[in-house]
């Protein structure tokens, strides 16, 4: 079966999710920060970013390509299996709680 050429609408949600998708790996420390060109890890910020896809995927049900939808799907488990190792990693959990613990009131 041929792919049809992706709509404009179809292409601009794709790229949205690539652009939430690689902030969420940039944030993981996966991929270099262009701003930074460092690789660093923010687990607040993946987090953050991997909630937006999540809530994406949520809202828009129903009203995606199978071919959308299986994009999202795959990004979001990938996203939550690498957020999951880097939170469970020796190094990160001790400056996650060092973070917390670190006496900011609101």
């Amino acid at each position: 079966m041929v792919q049809e050429s992706p709509s404009k609408e179809e292409q601009l949600f794709l790229y949205l999710v690539s652009t939430f998708r690689t902030s969420a790996w940039i944030a993981l420390g996966k991929m270099k920060n262009p701003v930074t060109d460092s690789t660093e890890v923010n687990i607040d910020q993946a987090s953050y970013y991997i909630d937006l896809l999540d809530m994406l995927q949520a809202k828009a049900r129903g009203n995606m390509s199978e071919y959308e939808e299986q994009m999202l799907i795959n990004a979001v488990s990938e996203l939550r299996m690498e957020f999951i190792k880097k939170k469970n990693m020796p190094d990160l959990k001790k400056a996650i709680n060092k973070d917390s613990s670190s006496g900011e009131k609101e």
